[in-house]
């Protein structure tokens, strides 16, 4: 091998870092269109595309809270109701004219993601001391109240969205940070995913079955409407692994729960968010604009990719 002079070495170095320069540039133009790169997914790179929204309807507003969770039902559209203010939470279900069909008062506190199977409702409740999903039937009678599996038999810890697929009810679990897969009629536990978030946007929220892999709404930490980022992220249904990230148009609706009909995914807007002002007057706060808000508060809408 020959020999090589130190002014050599130097000048093949200097070449090496400017050819890593040039690399550099490029990634960080790529980096600019993709989302960061997390361990488990190795160099892959990771779609990263756009979305508008379209209110379709306003859920109903006298006396109401806020519209904070979703599910498909065949006469059109299930709306689970969150409140501040300890009174019972409401499920509407309304066609998708928005006119209000039915309504079903539950027991659940808080509640932040729902289902809907078997002919009854699944209401998640989201607070320190009322967990679980409450189990209601038509007529408003509460039929069970299920833990959410793995924890504590009293307290299995919070929700942040559900969906039913073939007898099976998908749940957001909080305390584990993951998705679980439970069987509605014995409320065991079959199978779990990791829910995987970019660093940037780390909540989440309602969640959607798209042929094999999981929507779920995520967002930034933010103080208001106008420093929200929210998006959404699509997971692998059988590993977790992220596919694909869609972030929101600026000027979009703050979505919340989530569900998918006709390939269309659904969301809607609670008006307020974590971190953002919070009043015990729900009307105010849903169905009419708010300092630090959404202006789409109360709002069915429904999510385009462009």
């Amino acid at each position: 091998m020959p020999y090589l002079r130190k002014r050599d070495f130097l000048a093949a170095s200097a070449g090496i870092a400017a050819g890593l320069g040039r690399f550099a540039a490029s990634a960080q133009t790529e980096h600019e269109k993709a989302a960061p790169i997390h361990a488990e997914h190795g160099d892959r790179r990771i779609p990263h595309r756009r979305a508008k929204t379209t209110v379709l309807f306003k859920t109903p507003s006298a006396n109401a809270g806020w519209p904070n969770a979703l599910a498909l039902a065949p006469e059109g559209l299930w709306v689970g109701e969150q409140r501040h203010d300890g009174r019972p939470e409401a499920a509407w279900l309304m066609d998708w004219n928005g006119k209000l069909l039915k309504t079903v008062m539950t027991q659940s506190k808080d509640t932040s993601g729902m289902a809907y199977g078997d002919g009854y409702i699944w209401m998640g409740a989201n607070t320190d001391k009322v967990n679980g999903f409450f189990q209601t039937d038509m007529n408003s009678k509460l039929v069970a109240v299920h833990q959410i599996p793995l924890g504590p038999k009293d307290n299995g810890g919070s929700t942040h969205g559900a969906f039913w697929k073939d007898g099976k009810i998908w749940i957001v679990a909080n305390r584990l940070r993951a998705i679980l897969r439970v069987d509605a009629k014995t409320w065991e536990p079959e199978y779990q995913i990791p829910i995987n978030l970019p660093p940037d946007r780390p909540r989440f929220h309602g969640i959607a079955w798209d042929n094999g892999a999981i929507w779920i709404v995520v967002g930034n930490d933010s103080k208001s409407y106008e420093e929200g980022r929210p998006g959404l992220v699509k997971l692998d249904g059988t590993s977790g692994e992220i596919l694909e990230i869609i972030d929101f148009l600026p000027g979009s609706c703050d979505p919340h729960g989530l569900t998918m009909h006709n390939g269309v995914l659904i969301s809607c807007d609670a008006g307020e968010h974590p971190g953002w002002p919070v009043s015990t007057n729900t009307v105010e706060i849903s169905h009419s604009r708010s300092e630090g808000n959404s202006p789409y508060g109360g709002s069915i809408f429904r999510i385009d990719l462009v």
